[in-house]
């Protein structure tokens, strides 16, 4: 058997050039995945997967890693990727969730869930950082993905967006946080409000941050949580109470390698 040539994708060749390097191997729907809410101690973890369309309609004018975009220009793009995406579905992972599962094992599960959701079943996977194993297509974990592969930025801007838009919505539920400024991100302005206001629901009890000022920093992680609410505040889940919560749904077993300055694909497989 003949091995196939090696392509190799050049980082100033653009943001498109590895999904268009992918499709002239074959594989025509290459879907990006990405998640926003990992470093943040309050709030839902957010996953997201796209395929962008083909040709000129898959060009998002302005698309870029959504943490380079300001807030408007964000939404914009969202907008664009939304209306002209082939497909895209979000994932949502409640505070709750996170502390139960651990956070790379709810990371994980998002990515694979918001996947597995796509109307256009993807050929092939690009993913932002570390590869997602059990999806039975092949796939590649590109190193700051959402800055190389156009359907891994706009990956994140889906999340990114609709996670922003929740964090606002909780900013109105739980006053005096801040978090339609930070998020729910470790600033010095929700450190002190946490240490004045101790945690509400939508704050993660299994990082070391929040457990330190609940007294609950001695116990293992996923028991620090507590398990009854606060008379003076109920500690309302903005989740589903069964664990994972779908928001968007839009339509129009191989070992993934993190890539340095280069992507390089052998075939298209590894």
């Amino acid at each position: 058997m003949l091995t196939p040539p090696r392509t190799v994708v050049r980082r100033e060749a653009g943001l498109y050039a590895l999904e268009r390097a992918l499709q002239r191997r074959g594989f025509r729907f290459v879907a990006g995945a990405d998640e926003a809410g990992r470093g943040a101690c309050a709030g839902p973890l957010v996953a997201a997967a796209a395929v962008l369309s083909e040709g000129r309609r898959g060009e998002i004018d302005g698309l870029a890693d959504s943490k380079l975009l300001t807030p408007a220009s964000r939404e914009r793009v969202y907008d664009e990727v939304v209306a002209r995406a082939a497909a895209y579905a979000v994932v949502v992972i409640p505070a709750e969730e996170v502390d139960a599962r651990g956070l790379h094992v709810c990371n994980l599960a998002a990515l694979r869930r918001a996947l597995a959701s796509l109307t256009v079943r993807p050929e092939y996977v690009l993913t932002d950082g570390f590869g997602v194993d059990g999806l039975e297509v092949p796939g590649l974990a590109v190193w700051k993905g959402d800055r190389v592969a156009a359907c891994v930025a706009a990956a994140s801007v889906l999340a990114k967006v609709t996670r922003d838009r929740i964090m606002v919505d909780l900013d109105a539920r739980y006053p005096g946080y801040g978090f339609a400024e930070h998020k729910g991100y470790i600033t010095a302005e929700h450190t002190a409000a946490l240490r004045e206001r101790g945690p509400c629901r939508e704050h993660r009890f299994s990082y070391g941050n929040v457990a330190a000022v609940t007294g609950l920093d001695g116990r293992p992680p996923r028991s620090r949580r507590p398990l009854g609410a606060s008379p003076d505040e109920p500690m309302e889940c903005s989740g589903a109470a069964g664990g994972t919560v779908g928001v968007a749904l839009g339509e129009q077993p191989w070992p993934p390698t993190p890539v340095g300055e280069d992507v390089v694909m052998e075939g298209g497989v590894r």
